[in-house]
């Protein structure tokens, strides 16, 4: 069912502060940023070879990213892996009694369609299913 692990997601205070470190410090490849109001998040985007790390900075205090970083301070959020087909996926770890947050897919960055699974499934971490836009390539 998963394809790869698609990306690791940061949550940070500031995109301006916490970036040097991935791109200066460590090397990877940076490739801008986007705001994903759905998310209430703006995202940078960096890369080390086939994997991606996301930085995750909030736009608002009701953010999810504002609230896990008023809990546990900046730190990795969640990690997502690479589907196919996500309702197939949804579908497929439903039927094996996995809580879902999002039983439904939405929209997530750079067009991917994704969906959250409850991290009480997941043994506490937070897991993203990620269904790449395959017309952006």
């Amino acid at each position: 069912m998963l394809s790869k692990i698609n990306h690791i997601g940061v949550a940070v205070t500031s995109l301006e502060e916490a970036l040097p470190f991935y791109r200066d410090s460590l090397g990877m490849t940076f490739s801008g940023t986007e705001e994903v109001p759905s998310q209430l998040v703006r995202v940078a985007f960096l890369s080390v070879g086939e994997s991606k790390i996301e930085l995750l900075e909030p736009t608002s205090p009701e953010s999810p990213v504002a609230k896990f970083l008023e809990k546990n301070g900046p730190g990795v959020h969640h990690v997502a892996y690479g589907v196919e087909d996500i309702e197939a996926a949804i579908a497929s770890l439903v039927a094996k009694g996995t809580r879902m947050i999002d039983a439904v897919p939405r929209n997530g960055a750079h067009g991917a369609r994704i969906a959250f699974i409850h991290p009480k499934s997941s043994g506490g971490v937070l897991t993203e299913l990620c269904e790449a836009d395959h017309h952006s390539h």
